[in-house]
């Protein structure tokens, strides 16, 4: 199975200049944790990611204003990606190894396409325990890799 057959096309994505507030209302509206950042629509070419997770610990802990704080101060930049030709094996294998619950997909242009998330893998490629394998790998604690 390809990455093109398991992911999310087209995921809701933002812009760098974007509030943290107009982000964190795209989560809600979409009903999703993690949004990708694209350098502009025309383009979408995937330049980070931000997550509720960013949102948490990065603006409400730091008692930062979420509607002046730009998307860009508080995404990862430096990203995992996948091509959309690649296997799906590949794509796990890369979750497992990085600790991370989504890996977003783009073309030869790095041009966003799609999102694997966990639920993509359990729920359209149907491997229960390739889905187990991930978790547990995700899982593990960086720190004492156990």
């Amino acid at each position: 199975m390809k990455c093109s057959e398991a992911m999310t096309i087209n995921p809701a994505c933002c812009l760098p200049g974007d509030t943290v507030d107009k982000a964190a209302q795209l989560m809600k509206r979409e009903d999703v944790g993690p949004v990708p950042v694209i350098d502009s629509q025309q383009t979408k070419r995937l330049i980070g990611i931000v997550t509720d997770r960013d949102l948490a610990l990065k603006i409400v802990a730091d008692g930062r204003d979420a509607k002046s704080t730009q998307v860009e101060a508080v995404m990862t930049r430096d990203l995992i990606t996948c091509r959309e030709d690649d296997d799906l094996q590949a794509a796990l294998a890369a979750m497992g190894e990085h600790q991370v619950r989504r890996i977003p997909i783009v073309d030869g242009q790095n041009r966003l396409v799609g999102i694997i998330a966990q639920a993509d893998v359990a729920t359209r490629a149907g491997h229960d325990k390739q889905t187990g394998e991930v978790v547990e790998q995700i899982s593990k604690s960086r720190a004492t890799g156990k």
